[in-house]
C-alpha cells in the first residue's frame, strides 16, 4: 500500500456537523457536544471520499519526526504563547509569513521532545537517542495479518506523522503495559487500513460503529487521493462526532 498522508492540519468531518447543548461525554468540563448529521461535507466530496482509503484512527497522542533546530518562529501578541523551539504544523496557511487560524481557530504546531524534558517522558520511552531508533508497530513483515514491534531508524520515519499509544496515555484504551511495567509505542497515520467497511451513510456507520467487531475503534481516517484527510469519530454512546482540539487558538 501507498504511503499515506501525514496529519499535518486539523482533520474536517466526514459529515456536516452541528453543534448540541449537551455535556460531551468526552471532553471533561466541555459543556456542548458536535455532532455529525446525516449530510456528507463539501470538503469530504471535493476529496472525492468515495476512492479514498478507509484506516483506523488509533486512540493516542500526535507526533512527528523531523529534523530539530532548523527553524525558528514568532507567534503574534495577538495568539497564546508557545513554547520555544514551537514549529507550525506544515498545512497551515500563512499570511506575510504568519500562519494563520483554520475555520475552527485552532493554529495546531509541533514542540521537540528533548530526552531529558520529563513532561515527554512517555514520548522518549520509545525513542534510543543515541542509535536514532524509535520502536514502532505495524504490520508483520511476512504475515498482514499479525502486528510487530520494530525498532525503525528515525531516518525512516522522517516527516511522517505517528501515533503514541501505551499505558500513560489517553487512558491506555489498548491495555498495554502496567504502573509497574509501563509500555509505549508509535504507530504509523495511516497504518490500519479498515476493510468491509459499510456505504458511507450515517445509519450504516453508525450500526457498524455499534455493532460488529471491526467498529469498535475510535474512528474512521478516510486517505484520500489528493492528500486530504477526512475524520469521522465514535462517541461511547454511538453518537457519530467531531471533536475540535485544544491546539492554539485566536
Amino acid at each position: 500500500m501507498r504511503r499515506l498522508g501525514s496529519v499535518q492540519r486539523k482533520m474536517p468531518c466526514v459529515f456536516v456537523t452541528e453543534v448540541k447543548e449537551e455535556p460531551s461525554t468526552k471532553r471533561e468540563h466541555q459543556p456542548f457536544k458536535v455532532l455529525a448529521t446525516e449530510t456528507i461535507s463539501h470538503k469530504a466530496l471535493d476529496a472525492d471520499i468515495y476512492s479514498a482509503i478507509p484506516t483506523e484512527k488509533v486512540d493516542g497522542t500526535c507526533c512527528y519526526v523531523t529534523t530539530y533546530k532548523e527553524f525558528f518562529w514568532n507567534i503574534e501578541e495577538d495568539f497564546k504563547p508557545v513554547p520555544e523551539c514551537w514549529i507550525p504544523a506544515k498545512e497551515i496557511e500563512q499570511l506575510n509569513g504568519n500562519p494563520m487560524p483554520d475555520e475552527n481557530g485552532h493554529i495546531p504546531g509541533w514542540v521537540p521532545v528533548e530526552k531529558n524534558n520529563k513532561q515527554y517522558c512517555w514520548h522518549s520511552s520509545v525513542v534510543n537517542y543515541e542509535f536514532e531508533i524509535a520502536l514502532v508497530l505495524k504490520h508483520h513483515s511476512d504475515d498482514p495479518g499479525l502486528l510487530e514491534i520494530s525498532a525503525v531508524p528515525l531516518s525512516d520515519l522522517l516527516e511522517q506523522t505517528l501515533e503514541l499509544i501505551g499505558t500513560n496515555i489517553n487512558g491506555n484504551p489498548y491495555g498495554l503495559g502496567s504502573k509497574k511495567h509501563p509500555l509505549h509505542l508509535l504507530i504509523p497515520h495511516g497504518a490500519f487500513q479498515v476493510r468491509n467497511l459499510p456505504t458511507l451513510k450515517h445509519s450504516d456507520l453508525l450500526s457498524w460503529f455499534e455493532g460488529c467487531r471491526e467498529g469498535k475503534i475510535e474512528g474512521i481516517v478516510w486517505h484520500c487521493n489528493d492528500g486530504c484527510l477526512i475524520k469521522v469519530m465514535a462517541e461511547n454512546s454511538g453518537v457519530l462526532s467531531f471533536y475540535i482540539l485544544k491546539t492554539k487558538w485566536h
